[in-house]
């Protein structure tokens, strides 16, 4: 059955100026994370550069993150998207052989822009599905191109007691009163990014998942928060700070944004890895500015 409301953030990933794995860093920005009771998934392609990590370093964040998180707030894995069933069965192995409590299963991506045929996909997510012992969290997320048909969400949720939830990334907000129409409280739903987390939870869903958390943690859990107790206003406002924050951090660059933001702030976030750079110094300008226009500061209790 579907849980509580709860907030998600796709950690980011810190690494030293010349790129190196930074685990202090990264021990310290989960610290921060968890303190704040956000949820976390770690080794995602975009936001935590997940494309970059040899196989050792991605099993290193994990099992930094068990070390950090376990116990404290729930820590997943997310990897990035696979061409092949073999990938995700191999995260989940390994996943499985630290401690994280949970993967989420990104949708096919089969090259070249082509989409699997829906018996394809099928069949990709039952071999991944049959194989790997953690929950699983089903990823439909815009990024791959299509949607997952919500028939299909269906059967495997009937078939396979180990799904735990769906994230659901996209603009279409009919497609997301589908997705948990056909869910049916059976596991959590949360959408990817803040654009319709009040659509979700008013609809019945649990939440969200951002990138803007690493940043603002306890302002993204304060929306949930608050709507849960009833307090629209002050949900409502968090809500309206959590979206100009996102749109900002798009504008001024994504994750090197979001990095360049927390050194500003002295917190731990690190460097990007190539093929991002780091901000120039002009847009860096910005991101200050950004910061001190919604006083993340105050928000997050940090020093002045």
């Amino acid at each position: 059955m579907a849980g509580t409301p709860s907030t998600f953030v796709i950690s980011l990933t810190p690494f030293t100026r010349d790129e190196a794995l930074d685990e202090a860093g990264l021990r310290a920005h989960l610290q921060r994370l968890g303190a704040s009771g956000i949820g976390v998934y770690l080794g995602g392609s975009g936001s935590g550069e997940g494309y970059t990590l040899s196989p050792v370093e991605r099993r290193r964040v994990l099992e930094i993150g068990v070390d950090e998180l376990a116990g404290v707030v729930p820590v997943r894995a997310m990897g990035v998207e696979p061409r092949s069933a073999a990938e995700t069965v191999e995260l989940g192995r390994v996943a499985a052989e630290v401690g994280i409590e949970a993967i989420q299963l990104y949708s096919l991506d089969m090259g070249h822009g082509n989409r699997p045929r829906p018996d394809e996909l099928e069949r990709y997510l039952t071999d991944v599905l049959d194989e790997v012992e953690l929950p699983v969290v089903l990823s439909s997320h815009q990024a791959a191109g299509y949607y997952l048909p919500t028939d299909l969400l269906g059967r495997l949720l009937e078939r396979y007691p180990s799904i735990v939830g769906v994230n659901c990334t996209n603009q279409d907000l009919t497609y997301l009163v589908r997705v948990l129409d056909v869910v049916a409280g059976r596991v959590d739903v949360h959408v990817g990014g803040p654009m319709q987390a009040l659509s979700c939870l008013a609809l019945g869903g649990q939440g969200y998942l951002s990138s803007e958390g690493n940043l603002a943690p306890r302002l993204c859990v304060s929306v949930v928060d608050a709507y849960a107790r009833g307090d629209l206003a002050a949900s409502h406002a968090a809500y309206a700070r959590v979206l100009h924050l996102f749109a900002e951090t798009r504008r001024l660059g994504g994750i090197p944004a979001t990095k360049a933001a927390l050194e500003l702030l002295g917190l731990a976030g690190g460097w990007p890895r190539r093929p991002r750079l780091p901000l120039p110094a002009e847009s860096r300008a910005a991101v200050a500015a950004m910061v001190d226009a919604l006083d993340i500061r105050t928000v997050e209790g940090l020093a002045g």
